[in-house]
């Protein structure tokens, strides 16, 4: 495929770099179960990394739209890759907490600045087929990166499956060394962070919000449902180990199979990408990616949770696709790390208390229970996006082209 051959450094830099962490999060939830045998020490691993991220987006946004985004990117995959390499030789819950709290601080800097760099890399003509197939890629990693991790695990033990991530962080950081830059020369001028400078961007931000309420509510509905979802994630491993009864093998081939569901939804996504819209995209996939989310968690049998997450996973790929040309056709290049940033607090927050939320109902009711409802919200969130994206105001508001 063209799109492929034009932007294979980046797409395979970052796949590979994601493959690195479906092996990590398999290993990590493995050794963290098997450590502490507690749903709560489990959940706190998906709070870590939201409650890192909130106290770093404070201020990253502003050093981030300062910064050169190609170097910034490389140094925290270096800092990702020593901190994860680290992790094994941790021998308490809290330890693991702070080093996952440190990789998250990283991961903060990289997000927003990724997300530059690729729309400054890929024109707009091209973003929704290379989204599609990043996804695509990333997907891959999903399917083969559990697979790998159980491997790797039979072979050796959690410590060398986490170690491999370690390297997967270095292997990505030479990919974008090779990069060229995209930077343009006045956005990466050299500026003293202070308080007037920091007011000045939320400002900033603040006048995007009010003028683009439209994008606001679009962008509200979508993290709300996907934060409900992330919230369920953290506890997927133990409701199929505990509701479902099944192996730590069939837990690694369940999140394989959503990797399988969501390579098929990719290159569907992908041929489709001059075909269909953004808006259809983002309306049916987020609609569809609830509805089985819902379903895998109300399944009573691992035969109907095995094709939930398979359908989970091949209509995810579709609403991932479509937010990211949404994002990237909507937020100004140069407000990106500010914007995302604030964001990123946004979401983070979000997810802390859905997942706090999640578990403690979970605690007074039954798990199963708790998580059908918290679906059955999430469904609500993509009825409501439905009707914003296909509302009169949307279409007098937006252009057709950014969709």
């Amino acid at each position: 495929m063209k799109i492929i051959r034009k932007y294979s450094l980046l797409i395979v830099g970052l796949g590979f770099s994601n493959l690195g962490n479906w092996i990590y999060l398999v290993a990590l939830n493995l050794f963290v179960w098997h450590l502490t045998q507690s749903p709560a020490a489990m959940a706190g691993i998906f709070i870590v990394g939201p409650l890192a991220r909130v106290l770093t987006n404070l201020v990253a946004g502003s050093f981030i739209d300062r910064m050169n985004k190609r170097k910034l990117m490389m140094t925290t995959d270096i800092i990702r890759g020593i901190v994860v390499f680290c992790m094994p030789f941790m021998e308490s819950i809290w330890l693991i907490y702070t080093l996952l709290f440190l990789a998250n601080i990283a991961s903060s800097f990289f997000g927003p600045s990724s997300t530059y760099y690729i729309t400054k890399l890929v024109p707009s003509e091209d973003r929704q087929r290379f989204n599609a197939v990043l996804g695509t890629f990333n997907s891959g990693s999903f399917l083969l990166g559990p697979a790998l991790a159980g491997l790797l695990i039979m072979l050796f033990n959690t410590t060398i499956t986490i170690w491999f991530n370690s390297v997967t962080f270095f292997v990505c950081a030479i990919f974008i060394y090779l990069l060229p830059d995209v930077d343009d020369a006045h956005e990466t001028l050299r500026q003293r962070i202070t308080w007037r400078v920091l007011k000045s961007d939320y400002q900033a931000v603040v006048a995007f919000i009010r003028q683009h309420q439209i994008f606001i509510a679009i962008y509200l509905l979508f993290q709300c449902a996907l934060m409900i979802a992330f919230a369920l994630d953290s506890q997927e491993a133990t409701f199929i180990k505990q509701d479902l009864a099944l192996s730590d093998s069939l837990y690694g081939a369940f999140v394989s199979i959503a990797g399988a569901g969501a390579i098929l939804g990719g290159m569907v996504a992908a041929s489709f990408a001059k075909k269909w819209s953004t808006r259809s995209y983002m309306a049916f996939g987020l609609f569809m990616t609830m509805l089985f989310y819902t379903a895998f968690y109300a399944s009573t049998t691992s035969v109907l949770a095995f094709v939930s997450i398979a359908l989970l996973g091949f209509f995810m790929a579709f609403c991932n696709t479509g937010y990211e040309t949404f994002y990237q056709h909507s937020v100004p290049p140069e407000l990106m790390g500010r914007f995302g940033s604030i964001a990123n607090i946004f979401q983070s927050s979000l997810q802390i208390i859905f997942t706090l939320l999640l578990g403690l109902f979970a605690q007074w009711f039954t798990l199963q229970m708790t998580a059908v409802a918290f679906g059955i919200l999430s469904i609500l969130c993509a009825v409501a996006l439905y009707f914003v994206l296909y509302s009169k105001k949307f279409r007098l508001q937006v252009e057709e082209e950014a969709l």
